[in-house]
């Protein structure tokens, strides 16, 4: 791929990939660490840690290190991998079962420390006072604040104990020593009152402080695990289209057995109403399938013996039997699945910048609460150590890493999510940069902007009816195995003719093909054909020129001697191809057509649905196709290139962002950056679009992430309070904190109602 910007290098030979479940992170620092940890292990390639999926994925050289070696890699940064079950299905319910009882725990310990520190808040604040002493009131207050601190809060403080042995400080730690410094504080007010009295000090606690504190963190915390579950729905409902089992025949026999059973080669009986079981080919019988969970086809399709099955699909109605040809992890439904998985796994080249500043973002946030205390201990007002101590605990506070950590990976996931499940599925997050920048488009002519399959598209009589013409030229060539013919046969179908059955039918290689239809002699061919047979075709010569001159098939048709008409056949324009364009041109992309037709056909083409004659490339040897994209960089364009077949897939693969169609070549779609299920060519400008609007919401999220920190964390230290007398407590920088994670969650799940198609 000739992208600009590479996340990860491609995996060479000897190499392999390993994707591990990571438990314990919480911010990008974490991240970083574990990142850190594993690039410089002896035997790693590369490694990429996503906090949103919560997963490492590691190029290594298995020569040099293996799976455990790895695993003790992360163990050794601090951190765990989470065992994965044998099977795939039994992992996905895992993961999806641990992901629910998570949100369920940290939900019930949110409400549950947020309503006590509410509580002691009140007390704390009880208009006109509570009729008891305050060192009475701070003793009943020290039960409920200890099952905070250590209960519900727990996880903070095992995380932050966790990374100290390797001097590793993140978010966990920011809140640990927060919470500990407010309740430390009033632990020592509560049991030694009398000190604090005597050092001229109030007997008020920050025990409510504390409390509110974990319960907002905690309510980020369990809102971003929705958004992670919400982000990796697409995966999910993907997941959910496999069948559990398959009627496999061994040995004359058949019998039901778990889909992860499966081998090549295995005969598979499918019943209506029956999903197919995994990829492969019809043997016996036929019916019609439902594809459009993978496909976007909203109509069925219909096989017979001979014709490619996809896993997951829906037979609709007959039965068939089919030969098992990919199972496992090469059928076309996992390949998706992990195609998904991967580019929701992955980062943007712009997450580099986040990267960057969350490396030494935790160590001067305490670098500055630090200050911030020592500061207010020397010049602060009366009394200085609860002031001090309260600034400096807000700095430790407000300050998010988590919000930049999730500022990229939340949005790739949700941009590519919302693009599976409308059959876009982008590569990496690297695909999604290069789409923003897209500027100019190359598209394919057969089988991108036309259907790439032949249709009948006039019907020109000479002395009869029209549908008397198509129904004896249908009649003659449903004997044929030509593709013209089917075509014609199609479209007689379509009209729901009565085609009468031809007798003596007879092929006459090159020319056409002869039949009795009716008792009268019919032939359907070429021109060539019919003056041989001593009939005039000069009738309609000059209609049927001008239809080859634009790029037509003409079929002539003579019965009884007389020339009936001819019938025109063509690759047809898909009926969205006008629409795609124009969108694309709307969002001032240059569109450009490459063809290895005439370029009289290329020009009907281009006209038909509105690309300007100078962007026509045209008579382009296959060969020729990669550099002519080459071409259009090289004057300073990004290129997106669209194509389906395997003469595309060197130019698919030269562009900076490749797009494959994906009903088109394994090659084409292996070689691309964005693969179309189906051949909607309205996706083309829809996926488009949609990275552009990841890129936007992005962007957002950083400069949020980065501005929040920017601006707050000195309001925290106290920078406002000698202008205006202002300060933040603790509290409030709590929930500053939480927010400035869920505003940037919440902002990517706005790409939930992207709207494609505009």
């Amino acid at each position: 791929m000739a992208t600009a910007i590479e996340v990860a290098p491609t995996r060479t030979a000897g190499e392999a990939e390993l994707s591990l479940p990571v438990v314990g992170m919480t911010c990008a620092s974490c991240v970083n660490r574990i990142e850190r940890f594993l690039n410089k292990a002896d035997g790693v390639t590369t490694a990429t840690v996503n906090l949103a999926t919560e997963r490492a994925t590691v190029l290594f050289d298995p020569a040099r290190i293996d799976r455990s070696g790895i695993v003790k890699t992360i163990e050794a940064a601090g951190y765990e991998v989470a065992p994965e079950a044998a099977q795939a299905a039994e992992a996905d319910e895992a993961r999806d079962q641990a992901h629910a009882a998570e949100q369920r725990e940290l939900l019930i310990q949110a409400v549950a420390a947020t309503a006590i520190g509410l509580a002691m808040m009140a007390v704390m604040f009880w208009p006109g006072g509570l009729p008891f002493p305050m060192e009475r009131v701070n003793v009943w207050l020290l039960v409920p604040a200890t099952i905070v601190q250590f209960v519900f809060g727990r996880r903070f403080l095992t995380a932050a104990a966790r990374g100290l042995p390797h001097l590793d400080v993140n978010m966990n730690t920011l809140v640990a020593m927060g919470t500990l410094a407010a309740y430390g504080y009033s632990l020592f007010v509560t049991l030694l009152p009398e000190l604090v009295m005597d050092a001229g000090l109030s007997l008020e606690t920050y025990y409510d402080s504390a409390a509110v504190i974990i319960g907002l963190v905690l309510i980020g915390r369990w809102l971003e695990a929705r958004a992670k579950g919400r982000a990796t729905g697409a995966i999910s409902a993907l997941l959910k289209l496999r069948p559990s089992t398959a009627r496999v025949i061994r040995e004359g026999r058949e019998q039901d057995i778990p889909i992860d059973q499966v081998r090549a080669g295995d005969l598979v009986r499918v019943r209506p109403g029956d999903k197919v079981p995994v990829d492969g080919v019809i043997m016996e019988g036929a019916s019609a399938l439902d594809e459009s969970m993978l496909t976007g086809e909203s109509l069925p399709v219909e096989k017979t013996a001979g014709d490619s099955v996809i896993g997951a699909t829906l037979n609709t109605s007959g039965a068939f039997v089919m030969r098992a040809e990919k199972v496992g992890t090469d059928t076309a439904l996992a390949q998706i699945v992990r195609l998904v998985e991967q580019a929701q796994g992955s980062k943007a080249p712009i997450q580099r910048v986040a990267d960057a500043v969350t490396g030494w973002f935790v160590p001067a946030v305490l670098a500055i609460a630090t200050l911030t205390f020592a500061a207010w201990m020397l010049f602060g007002p009366e009394p200085r150590l609860p002031f001090a101590l309260s600034s400096a605990i807000a700095v430790l506070i407000i300050a998010c890493p988590c919000a930049m950590g999730l500022a990229t990976p939340t949005a790739i996931m949700v941009g590519t999510g919302k693009g599976a499940e409308h059959g876009i599925l982008v590569r990496d997050g690297a695909a999604l940069e290069s789409a923003g920048r897209v500027t100019a488009v190359v598209l394919d002519k057969t089988g991108t902007l036309t259907r790439g399959e032949l249709r009948v598209t006039n019907v020109l009589p000479n002395g009869v009816d029209d549908r008397e013409l198509l129904r004896i030229a249908a009649a003659v060539e449903r004997h044929s195995e030509h593709p013209i013919a089917e075509a014609v046969v199609r479209h007689a179908d379509a009209e729901r003719l009565d085609t009468t059955t031809a007798d003596g039918f007879e092929a006459l290689a090159g020319r056409g093909a002869r039949a009795t239809v009716d008792g009268r002699i019919v032939l359907v061919g070429s021109a060539r054909l019919l003056t041989e047979a001593g009939v005039d075709v000069e009738a309609q010569r000059a209609v049927a020129e001008t239809a080859e001159a634009a790029g037509q098939s003409v079929v002539y048709v003579a019965a009884a001697g007389q020339l009936a008409g001819i019938l025109t056949v063509a690759d047809t324009l898909k009926p969205e191809a006008p629409a795609a364009v124009k969108r694309l041109q709307d969002r001032h992309i240059d569109v450009w057509m490459i063809t290895g037709d005439r370029r009289p056909t290329a020009e009907a083409i281009a006209a038909a649905v509105g690309i300007p004659r100078d962007r026509i490339l045209a008579e382009v040897l296959p060969g020729e196709k990669a550099a002519r994209v080459a071409a259009l960089q090289q004057a300073g364009a990004t290129v997106a290139m669209v194509g389906d077949g395997i003469n595309d897939a060197p130019a698919v693969a030269q562009a900076d962002l490749g797009i494959a169609i994906g009903t088109g070549a394994d090659v084409a779609i292996e070689a691309s950056d964005i693969t179309i299920l189906g051949d909607d060519l309205g996706a083309v400008p829809g996926g488009i679009g949609l990275s552009k609007a990841t890129m936007r919401v992005i962007r957002q999220n950083l400069g949020w992430a980065f501005g929040y920190n920017v601006l707050l964390i000195p309001v925290a230290a106290g920078l406002l309070y000698p202008l205006l007398g202002l300060t933040l407590s603790p509290a409030l920088a709590a929930g500053a904190m939480a927010l400035s994670s869920v505003s940037v969650v919440s902002n990517s799940l706005r790409l939930r109602s992207h709207r494609l198609s505009v």
